[in-house]
């Protein structure tokens, strides 16, 4: 099939663009506007092959839009482009209600015209798969997970944002018939992961002796998913998935925000001691609370699991190593990105 990936210099974007193109026989578009956390390099293990292109566009600007879906002529539209990080959110909403509500809509209007007018066996087959996460749903308690019923209930202006680009999505299957999917995962990590989130952020800091800012307490609670197991939930749903149908895609895998930087201190401190012999988690400090802080996180993924026989493979033990041993790699690739954007810089403090 022909796949467009909006979106696809991006964190998952972009990993889901490297296993189409070296695990399977589709070929990929990528359309990707590059923002500060847009980076191609992430794609450059398969920028050569003859499955792969690129156009920089904005899922904003809707001749660009039309052009690229023309020009291309996808089986399936994967929309992952997003602004998605929940600091910058609280600090810049407006860039979150245009990217991910006016770039949905514009993305839903190109997609419905350009199906409209497929051949009805290529128009049957069509698949608009709008790519999500589990903020929309709110903050649990001490108990529960996240269903495929579970009221909206968002918090920040990034999952707001998030949340309207849902109910557009599900909008256009119920009032046009287009044929629609949505996935609602939770937190992703692993290599490639943009340096300003938590687990990337932790590390560079640490190797560079900085202090680990932990917000709050540290008892803030996310369910860890490793993003290659994600992506593989990606092609699962959008060849597999029915048409109107959404799937949370969880990696079973619950920890506090606390215990995540005590593990990621605990494999450096294996890989890559400290000169003074002491443990990375010295570093660690306490800092003011994000605005807004939503205590829990945790996703029931049952259903894609019995019906579309998808399963993480990736333990969070296993992913968080693997992790570590790419970002110590690989710091040529998140040195420049750290020179060029101060993706460390702390924001989201409301001021």
């Amino acid at each position: 099939m022909r796949i467009l990936v909006s979106g696809g210099a991006g964190f998952i974007g972009s990993a889901l663009v490297r296993h189409l193109i070296k695990k399977t026989e589709h070929e990929v578009l990528n359309f990707d506007k590059l923002t500060y956390a847009g980076t191609l390099t992430s794609l450059s293990s398969v920028a050569s092959s003859p499955k792969y292109r690129f156009k920089q566009g904005d899922i904003c600007d809707e001749g660009a839009v039309i052009a690229a879906i023309a020009d291309f002529q996808p089986d399936v539209i994967t929309h992952l482009a997003a602004e998605s990080h929940v600091d910058r959110s609280i600090d810049g909403p407006g860039a979150f209600i245009q990217t991910n509500v006016v770039g949905t809509y514009t993305m839903l209007a190109a997609a419905l015209d350009y199906w409209r007018k497929l051949p009805a066996d290529r128009a049957r087959n069509f698949r608009f798969h709008h790519i999500s996460t589990d903020e929309v749903f709110g903050s649990l308690g001490e108990t529960g997970h996240f269903t495929e019923s579970t009221p909206y209930d968002p918090r920040s202006p990034y999952s707001a944002s998030k949340a309207g680009s849902d109910h557009l999505v599900s909008a256009w299957g119920h009032t046009f018939g287009l044929p629609v999917l949505i996935t609602n995962c939770s937190n992703n990590y692993g290599p490639y992961h943009f340096p300003e989130k938590l687990i990337p952020l932790m590390i560079v800091k640490a190797l560079a002796g900085e202090p680990l800012p932990v917000y709050g307490s540290g008892a803030n609670v996310r369910d860890w998913l490793y993003v290659e197991d994600h992506v593989r939930a990606l092609q699962c749903v959008f060849e597999k998935g029915v048409p109107g149908q959404t799937y949370n895609v969880g990696g079973n895998s619950e920890r506090r925000n606390i215990d995540v930087v005590r593990a990621v201190c605990e494999i450096l401190d294996g890989f890559r001691p400290r000169e003074d012999g002491r443990s990375y988690s010295k570093q660690i400090t306490y800092v003011a609370d994000r605005p807004g802080h939503d205590h829990r996180y945790a996703i029931d993924a049952t259903k894609i699991a019995n019906e579309l026989g998808w399963t993480p493979h990736e333990s969070f033990e296993s992913g968080i190593e693997k992790t570590v041993s790419w970002y110590l790699s690989n710091q040529d690739w998140w040195g420049e990105i750290l020179d060029r954007t101060q993706a460390a810089k702390r924001r989201g403090l409301g001021a």
